[in-house]
């Protein structure tokens, strides 16, 4: 087999096409998930070659788990794959560290060449996605940043689905009071203060689908 590779989409008949894609060319799909706390802790498992990742993913988004694969899989290229052409979004995925952003109407005609360029270390970005975006970072012009933490975003995006302050506590093995404090954090930072306007916040930063 070729290259290794790591899908993880919550669209379960869009991974199974993917996964047909890639297998015709002989890329091996080692490991599926449907979240984005899964697809970290299977690129750490697997050290899959390329980690091809939804960009809304629940539980943790796209973004922040190519953040996080990189920690736990130094050499494992990441691989957005959307259907966000924004300019913000893509900034944000260039400043996250992933290595390709490729758009979900381009999958059936560019996945393999993504996964391969990226594989080689090389950026690679959808033709759908202007060159002028990659220039502007390149050049670090001005867009604006995200003000919140890593752990402010996954507290921000697992309030926006609907979490309890126990649950969430759960899921990022931290105390009730700690998820509260971040949550402080966060409202203080976005000066947002009522759970509809995060939820509105979150879908425009893309951690959760409208």
């Amino acid at each position: 087999m070729g290259l290794r590779v790591l899908l993880a989409d919550d669209h379960p008949m869009f991974m199974q096409g993917l996964k047909g894609i890639l297998e015709r060319e002989r890329l091996e799909v080692v490991a599926e998930a449907a979240d984005g706390r899964t697809a970290v802790r299977l690129a750490e498992k697997y050290h899959p070659d390329v980690a091809v990742l939804d960009l809304a993913m629940p539980l943790l988004n796209g973004i922040d788990a190519a953040r996080e694969i990189k920690v736990v899989s130094p050499n494992t290229g990441t691989l957005l794959l959307t259907s966000y052409s924004e300019e913000q979004y893509v900034i944000d995925a260039l400043r996250a560290g992933v290595s390709g952003y490729l758009l979900k109407t381009r999958a059936a005609e560019d996945l393999v060449q993504a996964i391969r360029e990226v594989s080689r270390g090389t950026l690679y970005l959808s033709p759908g996605v202007s060159r002028e975006v990659l220039q502007a970072h390149l050049n670090g012009e001005a867009v604006p940043a995200d003000p919140l933490s890593t752990r402010e975003r996954e507290v921000l995006q697992l309030i926006a689905e609907g979490k309890s302050m126990k649950e969430i506590a759960a899921l990022l093995t931290i105390s009730v009071k700690t998820v509260e404090t971040h949550r402080m954090r966060l409202t203080g930072k976005l000066e947002i203060h009522d759970t509809a306007s995060l939820v509105r916040y979150a879908i425009r930063r893309g951690m959760i689908r409208p």
